[in-house]
């Protein structure tokens, strides 16, 4: 006769293997979490990171052209500027040295006469200021070739013309020597003579004007510069026309 089947089966409780069972199971998970993982990171490497680094390195690239290609434009601008002032420069003084020449033509067409003689004249007048004062140091060339060979003299002096206080006002001789060389100042030539001297302007005082008067046994004359010309030493008739 056969043994009858129990109906309940009895084993024993385990606890440690229910945990070693748990445990491997989140084990495989984390696994699985982390090759997927793994994964996306090499597609993301792969992918549009690389084409961002790529264009990164090729803008810094044209940066750098462009950067380069900048400095070149600015150095060929310093250039440039620096020859255009060297140019300007090289035109000024050529121009100086035309008006120079021109004076000095003007200057000797009227000693040598050009078969016109001339008397007695005021040919320019530079005045030039004194540092530190009111005073004005001046040059006035006279010329004359009428009497050729021959001496003449006589006696130059100077009125300045201008504004003081508003008005017009009118300096001669002996206000702008304040009494000194009264009688002016001397000149002896056959052809040609620079007469210097000294004048004194009033601290209110502007200038516009200047009459250079020559008086002698060759007539007498009298020539106007304006005070701005006379300053740059520059004749105030018609030599330059």
């Amino acid at each position: 006769m056969p043994s009858p089947i129990p109906s309940l089966v009895i084993r024993p409780h385990d606890p440690a293997q229910r945990r070693r069972a748990w445990l491997l199971l989140a084990l495989a998970w984390l696994g699985s979490l982390l090759i997927v993982a793994a994964i996306v990171a090499t597609v993301a490497s792969r992918g549009p990171r690389s084409e961002t680094i790529t264009r990164l390195a090729e803008a810094d690239r044209e940066s750098e052209a462009l950067k380069a290609r900048i400095a070149v434009l600015e150095r060929s601008e310093q250039v440039a500027k620096a020859a255009l002032a060297d140019v300007q420069q090289t035109l000024r003084e050529r121009e100086e040295e035309i008006d120079g020449l021109r004076v000095d033509l003007a200057f000797y067409g009227r000693l040598v006469g050009g078969g016109k003689r001339e008397g007695l004249a005021v040919h320019a007048l530079r005045v030039k200021p004194v540092k530190d004062s009111k005073a004005w140091n001046f040059t006035a060339t006279l010329t004359q070739n009428f009497k050729r060979g021959q001496d003449i003299r006589g006696r130059v002096m100077l009125s300045v013309e201008g504004v003081a206080g508003g008005k017009l006002k009118t300096l001669d001789w002996s206000a702008l020597t304040q009494g000194q060389d009264a009688s002016g100042i001397e000149y002896s030539f056959k052809y040609f003579q620079q007469v210097s001297g000294t004048i004194m302007l009033p601290a209110d005082f502007a200038a516009n004007r200047v009459i250079v008067r020559a008086d002698g046994d060759a007539g007498r004359v009298e020539q106007e510069f304006s005070w701005k010309d006379a300053v740059k030493g520059e004749e105030s008739d018609d030599v330059r026309q």
